[in-house]
């Protein structure tokens, strides 16, 4: 890859683009590769992920201005002009400084003709600004979804399926908001293992999680690093929904905890943590050999033997062996699309209805595997009700009288450090659900389910 920020960026695009990367696990190697630090790193990464947010904003200001679908554009100087139309519409570089890199750029990757094309589409883009440009597109709109689906730049199903959840706890009023969080750019969320490191004493505690904070900047690394481990960064929700499983009720010496589909370890290793606190046995399960390397790596911090196994989740568990397993099911991710911005392109409806069949089946293993008394977290980074609400429902018709609903929300209330606004669902059910907008952590959705 090449050493300016910008080509740091172009690749990584290129990348996400022909080969399903992964920006988040691409762009750390890559400006480590170019040896970019401070505002260069800082822009390379602004440019990538800002440009993957406002992928299809700035695909219809292309179209737009270049006359022709982007179908029709070669990808490699579409990538480029995307991120051309992001420093025109989103950053402050100058239009000239935006325009002249952009066609120097595509000069170098596709050549001169596609140098001049490029040069046209991006002066068309520069000469307006960015509310004409939403002025100018929501009028080829056809309808609200597609006006919100342009100015959000979100896949109209995926709005459709936000709408549809916020309406489930009454706030569909609060659509707007949450695209635009997904739109912006997260703060940075560490999590001091409990029980094994403190917070630094200058930190910025996060407002919920009793062991969260924020970074103070710069690349974590160092910090985490420096700690052995024992700091890692960490969403706070993730840090919210392995909390629920280990408080939900008073841990007895000796219980056995399983984490049923762990990679990529986080919350394994906050469970890890809180076991050694309580004198628990911890078992990992993670069904890919690569990812289930990822779960050893997280919990090599904890001084706590937790075995990790690599086999499919709905045959791992067994029969009434555990006091609490979690499973954080496998999901489209929806509720993470502020730090993995290109899954929003990727996933589609009809994955949802394979996803659900599969959180189903975990979640049924997962109950089948508890001891009287035992507890099952089910969380998913997603707040699609088909993979949240309609499977922890489906349980329950499954398993009739075995089960009872917790009320998460308490729970979580509990364990918060400050006061924190949980909706409560049309359906009466106990689901917790955090929101980007309204709580600043991914969109995770937990249920916790105690065998009778």
């Amino acid at each position: 890859m090449s050493g300016s920020p910008r080509w740091v960026a172009y690749d990584v695009l290129r990348a996400v683009h022909e080969s399903d990367a992964y920006a988040n696990l691409l762009l750390p190697r890559a400006i480590a590769r170019a040896g970019l630090s401070g505002p260069d790193a800082a822009l390379a990464t602004e440019l990538t992920y800002g440009t993957l947010r406002r992928e299809g904003t700035y695909d219809a200001v292309v179209a737009d201005a270049a006359g022709r679908p982007i179908g029709d554009i070669d990808p490699a100087v579409l990538d480029a002009l995307r991120l051309g139309v992001h420093q025109l519409l989103a950053m402050r570089t100058p239009s000239h400084a935006a325009v002249n890199e952009t066609v120097r750029q595509v000069r170098q990757a596709a050549g001169k003709s596609a140098a001049g094309f490029a040069n046209a589409v991006l002066r068309r883009v520069s000469e307006r600004t960015p509310d004409e440009w939403d002025e100018r597109l929501a009028l080829s709109a056809r309808s609200d979804d597609e006006r919100l689906a342009v100015r959000f730049s979100h896949p109209v199903w995926v709005i459709r399926a936000f709408r549809r959840a916020l309406a489930a706890e009454g706030r569909a009023d609060e659509l707007d908001a949450l695209l635009a969080a997904d739109n912006a750019a997260p703060t940075v969320t560490l999590a001091a293992l409990p029980g094994l490191i403190e917070r630094p004493v200058d930190a910025v505690p996060t407002p919920f999680s009793p062991f969260g904070f924020r970074s103070p900047g710069g690349d974590p690394g160092a910090l985490v690093a420096a700690s052995e481990g024992r700091v890692r960064v960490q969403d706070e929700g993730s840090q919210l929904a392995a909390l629920a499983l280990t408080r939900a009720q008073p841990v007895q010496p000796g219980e056995r905890w399983l984490d049923l589909c762990a990679a990529p370890g986080g919350k394994t290793a906050v469970l890890a943590a809180e076991a050694l606190a309580h004198g628990a046995i911890v078992e990992a399960n993670e069904l890919s050999p690569a990812r289930a390397g990822l779960v050893r790596d997280s919990v090599a911090a904890v001084p706590l033997d937790v075995p990790v196994s690599e086999e499919d989740g709905r045959t791992r568990a067994g029969r009434g062996r555990y006091d609490r397993i979690l499973v954080d099911a496998p999901c489209t991710g929806l509720g993470a699309l502020r730090r993995r911005p290109e899954a929003r392109w990727r996933k589609r409806p009809a994955d949802v209805p394979e996803l659900a069949a599969l959180q189903s089946e975990l979640l049924a293993a997962a109950i089948e595997a508890l001891r009287p008394g035992g507890i099952v977290a089910y969380v998913t980074c997603s707040p699609h009700l088909a993979e949240t609400a309609a499977i922890v429902a489906d349980a329950r018709r499954t398993f009739g009288d075995v089960i009872e609903e917790l009320d998460t929300r308490a729970v979580v209330a509990a364990i918060s450090d400050s006061p924190i606004d949980l909706a409560v669902p049309a359906d009466g059910s106990g689901r917790a659900q955090l929101w980007p907008h309204r709580h600043g952590t991914d969109a995770m959705s937990i249920s916790l389910l105690r065998k009778r």
